[in-house]
């Protein structure tokens, strides 16, 4: 299931197991995970892209590892909000990653996360080579911390008409 619904991308998680957020660039996937509670994203790592298939048995072994319930994935908005070509491949590969790796599927709004990260960066004297390192994952972390916060603040349901709480998503294994 894809979804830019976070309701309906938090109905249709297993309960179990952590998040993760990809920042998927022309040349680069950064990644990042949330911790068990859904409280803070941190980045992990930037993958080189290849062909999808390689891209896809890279990322397959990460979910694995990592025990992830589900994935959040940047999409490139226009300023305007409007979909651009860069918005209809992230959703074909979206698609595609969905097909192999079965795992639900969130769509957040990833407009200016790069410049946010950059201008960090940058604040932080942060050197040009440096900055091309960090900035994808650093990325992927922004989005996804962006949709663990929205998440947080759905009600959930006990039954038909009652809402209590938050949703307690990422239980230990």
């Amino acid at each position: 299931m894809i979804t830019q619904s976070p309701s309906d991308f938090a109905s249709a998680l297993p309960g179990k197991g952590r998040l993760g957020g990809l920042d998927v660039g022309s040349k680069t996937i950064g990644l990042a995970y949330c911790d068990a509670g859904w409280t803070i994203a941190s980045p992990a790592e930037t993958l080189a892209r290849g062909k999808f298939t390689a891209d896809a048995a890279a990322l397959h072994l990460r979910c694995r590892d990592q025990r992830l319930a589900g994935l959040v994935l940047g999409l490139p908005l226009s300023l305007d909000g409007t979909m651009s070509p860069q918005t209809q491949s992230l959703r074909t590969f979206a698609r595609n990653l969905q097909t192999v790796l079965g795992l639900p599927i969130l769509l957040w709004d990833e407009r200016w996360s790069t410049v946010a990260v950059t201008r960090t960066l940058l604040d932080a004297d942060a050197s040009r080579a440096r900055r091309a390192e960090l900035v994808d994952k650093l990325a992927a972390a922004y989005i996804l911390q962006g949709a663990i916060d929205a998440l947080a603040n759905l009600p959930r349901r006990t039954d038909n008409s009652e809402v209590v709480g938050h949703f307690e998503f990422c239980r230990s294994p």
